[in-house]
């Protein structure tokens, strides 16, 4: 009797083992390249990545993780509260960018520097609107808060220089975000992707064609209403995991003085003035891309070759701007022939 209903109602281990396999199977399948695209943090993004399932929405864990970190956008984040004073614990997303940022401070020579975030809000470039060109007298009082050198960690708190000291990490924090992205899908066994966010990159392995990556670097095209792309080179990256382009091209005012771009100087208040029209740096990560890149435009050009030649794992392509109206490229030792 036990056997008769056994066969009827129950499964023996051989049809549950059958059954088991073919349900992995189907729910599992080969695994194939998927596409993910979208806005976050002000900006656009795309993913490409290989698997056998997808993964959008862990995705989307990892950019509102960040979000509510470090996006001064945000009201509610963690960095808003810290701008704000008020009295809060920092977690491991705001240390990793806190001293990365103190270190290409320090390598900058102060030129990168994510405290200058009130002085870049009142040249009308950062999260609070500002209407004009600012008085020298706003300037200097905005000046006396600036410096990271001047703020650290302790307990897992942070000490600002003055309780008016803000941070934007905006110029790590897209960075970081591809690498968040990157080792969620290594912790997934994915090790065939691309993460493109707001123009910063992070990749490994090999593209659907089965082949190294292959980046379009744009060409400095002077545009501050759209977004145009012209190829300037093409470059294959690998073995580098991160990839950054910074410019002034894209983003700047009418002012006074003439034109301004957006990178303003932690060291004068004022927006940097340089032959330098864009940077586009291969780094270990694209966190340290993301900030060198950064630094470099907010440098002059035999110190921005400098501070790339010492950092570790690290080239740069410099675009520069001719007399003639023209650019030049110039390209650290390491950095791959274009195509």
């Amino acid at each position: 009797m036990v056997k008769r209903y056994n066969r009827r109602r129950g499964l023996s281990v051989r049809d549950a083992f059958i059954i088991m396999t073919v349900c992995i199977l189907v729910s599992c399948g080969s695994p194939t390249y998927r596409t993910e695209e979208g806005s976050v943090w002000n900006t656009v993004y795309h993913i490409t990545y290989k698997a056998d399932r997808d993964l959008v929405d862990s995705v989307q864990q990892v950019m509102k993780h960040v979000e509510m970190s470090l996006s001064p956008f945000n009201e509610a984040s963690l960095v808003s509260r810290v701008n704000r004073g008020d009295l809060v614990e920092v977690d491991s997303l705001f240390e990793r960018v806190f001293t990365m940022s103190v270190a290409v401070n320090r390598a900058s020579g102060g030129a990168f520097d994510p405290t200058v975030a009130p002085i870049v809000n009142l040249w009308g470039f950062g999260y609070r609107n500002s209407d004009g060109e600012p008085s020298p007298e706003a300037i200097d009082s905005a000046m006396s808060s600036v410096g990271i050198r001047d703020c650290r960690l302790s307990g897992g708190f942070i000490l600002k220089k003055t309780p008016a000291t803000e941070f934007n990490f905006s110029a790590i924090t897209k960075g970081m975000g591809c690498d968040l992205i990157g080792e969620m899908f290594r912790r997934n066994g994915i090790t065939d992707y691309m993460i493109e966010i707001g123009g910063e990159i992070a990749l490994s392995g090999t593209n659907p064609r089965g082949e190294k990556w292959r980046i379009m670097i744009d060409a400095p095209l002077a545009n501050d209403t759209t977004v145009q792309h012209q190829s300037m080179a093409v470059i294959q990256p690998q073995p580098f995991a991160g990839i950054a382009t910074s410019g002034n091209y894209r983003n700047f005012h009418e002012t006074s003085s003439g034109r301004v771009g957006h990178t303003v100087s932690p060291l004068t208040g004022r927006p940097v003035m340089s032959e330098i029209l864009s940077v586009t740096v291969l780094a270990s990560s694209a966190m340290t891309a993301d900030a060198l890149s950064t630094a470099c435009m907010a440098m002059q050009l035999n110190d921005a070759l400098k501070m790339i030649e010492q950092w570790p794992e690290a080239e740069a392509l410099i675009v520069t701007a001719r007399k003639d109206g023209d650019w030049e490229m110039l390209r650290t030792s390491g950095f791959p022939a274009a195509n």
